[in-house]
């Protein structure tokens, strides 16, 4: 547990602007100075990734420049879409997959996903894979089922070398913009299925080292117990990523969970 770097992603989705977006990732780079010891990532919009890579690298800051999605192809005549190597030539780092409004609103199914992210993995970047249930599949109790179908899939012909460079992330999609969030307890449950699915299909070395965040409005109020799981490494954060206060409180929660889980493991 304690080898794994916490990480903490800030998903912008469809929001800010040439103004707003710079504002924002200059409070939440001199924010974060004071969250050492975690991986942090900003996903803006493809139109600004230049404009927030050219801050970061100004301020000489260690956050991670991501991106919300890419195509499955390498090039050619798909109007409308980003290539991979178009994001690295903009100083992407990590790029998101599988997120449940590309699954459910945009109807991306799980094969797409899979060549989308061996599309990312293979071309040397971090993927945060999104996974996790609807209500109506949570009520039915079928969330473990789902998403490990969701990994299943999304792992297929991905071989062992490639998962270093892997994170997961589970989604409840219930509780994701809705003001609900998965109890600590619930959390956790399927944070360890997770990791259980990864050991079985890779190895227990493997899934010990894969970090595996939770995304589902995470607020700094609950970003503590959450993130005192032992199963959760950090969160991709939605609507509190659109606040630097709020951004920065999270990022120093998975910083001081770390730490009180390393203090935990030596006693």
């Amino acid at each position: 547990m304690s080898t794994r770097k916490p990480f903490v992603g800030g998903n912008w989705k469809m929001n800010t602007n040439r103004s707003t977006g710079p504002d924002l990732v200059r409070a939440v780079a001199d924010g974060v100075l004071a969250a050492e010891g975690v991986e942090v990532c900003v996903f803006p919009p493809f139109p600004y990734l230049l404009t927030i890579r050219s801050i970061l690298r100004d301020r000489g800051s260690s956050l991670r420049l991501g991106a919300q999605d890419c195509c499955h192809q390498r090039d050619g005549a798909y109007t409308g879409e980003v290539s991979l190597d178009m994001l690295k030539d903009c100083g992407v780092q990590a790029v998101l997959v599988g997120h449940s409004e590309r699954r459910h609103v945009m109807g991306e199914k799980d094969e797409l996903i899979n060549k989308k992210l061996r599309r990312v993995l293979e071309g040397s970047i971090e993927a945060i894979l999104c996974v996790g249930e609807t209500l109506e599949e949570r009520e039915a109790g079928h969330q473990d089922i789902v998403n490990a179908r969701q990994i299943k899939t999304a792992l297929a012909e991905i071989p062992a070398s490639l998962v270093e460079r892997l994170i997961i992330a589970y989604e409840p999609v219930w509780a994701i913009g809705t003001g609900k969030t998965a109890t600590p307890q619930d959390a956790q449950e399927a944070h360890q299925h997770i990791r259980e699915l990864v050991g079985r299909t890779y190895s227990p070395d493997v899934a010990e080292k894969l970090r595996i965040i939770y995304g589902g409005s995470v607020k700094p109020d609950n970003a503590p117990d959450l993130f005192m799981q032992p199963d959760i490494d950090g969160g991709l954060i939605g609507g509190a990523s659109l606040k630097s206060a709020d951004f920065v409180a999270i990022c120093k929660a998975a910083a001081e969970a770390a730490s009180a889980k390393r203090s935990r493991e030596g006693e």
